[in-house]
């Protein structure tokens, strides 16, 4: 094999191995030091990889509209607990959040809670992620 045609091989499999790992999206848009809670309606609750997404209608004041929160995949909701099903159109929960930088109505869901006081983590709890307000 020529050396030209190994650099060209060898610069073609680094491209296509490098390839998983920049199509995952950055986690830079959400403020992890801070958690805000919000309380709501479930719009829909979307179960699709890479990662779930809940639209939450909020009423009342400056609060008000419709927020986007990202999710765990389904894979690692199934694992502890989640389905489809957890959260259907119409739930009023409160939901911890990690909100998104820049300030608009959105963010990383950290847990909802359900009706009946039912905590479901949608992270890993750790201290910095465990739901608590600061």
């Amino acid at each position: 094999m020529s050396t030209h045609r190994f650099i060209a091989l060898a610069a073609s499999a680094t491209i296509v191995y490098a390839m998983p790992a920049a199509a995952h999206h950055s986690t830079a848009m959400f403020d992890f030091d801070k958690t805000v809670e919000i309380t709501g309606t479930v719009q829909d609750f979307q179960w699709t990889n890479p990662h779930t997404w809940t639209n939450v209608a909020v009423e009342g004041g400056d609060s008000a509209g419709i927020y986007g929160l990202e999710g765990m995949s389904p894979n690692y909701l199934s694992r502890n607990g989640w389905t489809k099903r957890t959260l259907k159109p119409g739930d009023k929960l409160t939901f911890a959040v990690h909100p998104l930088k820049d300030g608009r109505k959105g963010g990383f869901m950290v847990s909802a809670t359900l009706p009946d006081g039912t905590v479901l983590y949608n992270l890993p709890r750790r201290p910095e992620t465990s739901g608590e307000l600061k």
